[in-house]
């Protein structure tokens, strides 16, 4: 078997290339470690908490309250807000894929609330969940 000296040729050029751009690599990394060595960002444990907290809160909020989940700190959420607005709400994802459907019982049938009605709901549903989530953290 011979080997054409193109092909060696090609196989060494490609392979000084990678190194040169290892070495540019390395050398902007140092550079880069010089220029930040002033730049150190440091968060309190309650700063990280609250980020842990409010991260939880938005999954409640996004995934579990319109999935029929059967979590404790989800039910406490929905009673909770049952108490302020009525036992006649009913949390979906629609299978179209839209957000949060929020809909009410009435004597007429089954409505959906209107965006200002809406918005009032989902602030106060994000309040009273990041409330039982920040009580409920370790």
């Amino acid at each position: 078997m011979t080997i054409n000296p193109f092909l060696a040729k090609a196989v060494l050029q490609t392979y000084l290339q990678q190194q040169d751009t290892g070495r540019r690599i390395a050398r902007f990394q140092r550079y880069m470690d010089r220029a930040g060595q002033g730049d150190f960002v440091s968060i309190s444990k309650e700063a990280k908490r609250r980020q842990m907290v409010e991260k939880v809160t938005q999954e409640i909020v996004d995934n579990l309250i319109g999935s029929g989940s059967t979590n404790p700190v989800v039910e406490e959420i929905k009673n909770q807000l049952a108490q302020e607005f009525g036992d006649d709400m009913v949390f979906r994802y629609p299978s179209t894929g839209e957000g949060l459907q929020i809909l009410k019982k009435t004597d007429e049938g089954v409505i959906e609330l209107t965006n200002g009605e809406k918005n009032t709901l989902m602030q106060r549903l994000w309040d009273v969940a990041l409330r039982k989530v920040d009580e409920t953290m370790l």
